[in-house]
């Protein structure tokens, strides 16, 4: 793999697309909640797509405007304040979902992720521990905790989040921004979070 590929799976699989991509992936996966109507299903990805994704991004857009700021975050630190707004617009994505009383998954989706950023911003005040791995590890501990709550074997979305965990840690690999500990940290973190919530909800 190239970096100039590396660079292009980084960018697609960024972790504020990772939520509502997973979202898609899950509302078309054969469990109980693909049945609900084609407006359930818009509300809510439309509800992951701006809590997870239009904020962030607005947010650190905006503190790009200091110049101390590097907008690549290369320091651990750097991504403090940016994970600090990510978990407050996650918890708002709870809220709004609590309205799809119907699939409580969903809404347990956003508080487990809520989670996952609090760690990952405590644990950056002092490592830089992957972002990307814990995204697309949270969706895979997602994915195993709903098929064995459920009993379903979701075979080819978990080929696909599986697939994509490689392809992701080995292209944060290539532009040397992680440790492969830092890779499998994050992945784990991700991973063991979102499952243990999910599953146990």
């Amino acid at each position: 793999m190239g970096k100039q590929l590396a660079k292009i799976i980084s960018i697609i699989f960024h972790p504020v697309l990772i939520p509502t991509l997973g979202m898609f992936l899950l509302l078309n996966s054969g469990f109980y909640f693909e049945l609900l109507l084609w407006e359930a299903k818009r509300f809510v990805l439309l509800v992951v797509f701006f809590t997870t994704c239009i904020l962030p991004m607005l947010s650190v857009a905006i503190l790009s405007l200091n110049p101390n700021f590097n907008v690549n975050m290369p320091n651990n630190r750097d991504r403090v304040i940016p994970l600090l707004s990510a978990s407050v617009f996650y918890y708002l994505g709870f809220i709004l979902l609590k309205k799809v009383q119907a699939v409580p998954e969903f809404k347990v989706f956003m508080l487990a992720s809520v989670l996952v950023l609090v760690a990952l911003l405590v644990i950056s005040l002092k490592w830089k521990i992957s972002n990307h791995m814990a995204a697309i590890g949270g969706l895979a501990g997602t994915l195993f905790a709903l098929s064995f709550r459920h009993g379903i074997n979701p075979i080819y979305s978990i080929l696909i989040v599986v697939l994509l965990s490689g392809l992701i840690g080995t292209a944060r690999l290539i532009l040397g921004k992680h440790s492969l500990l830092e890779l499998i940290a994050g992945y784990g973190l991700g991973f063991s979070v979102l499952y243990l919530v999910i599953y146990f909800a």
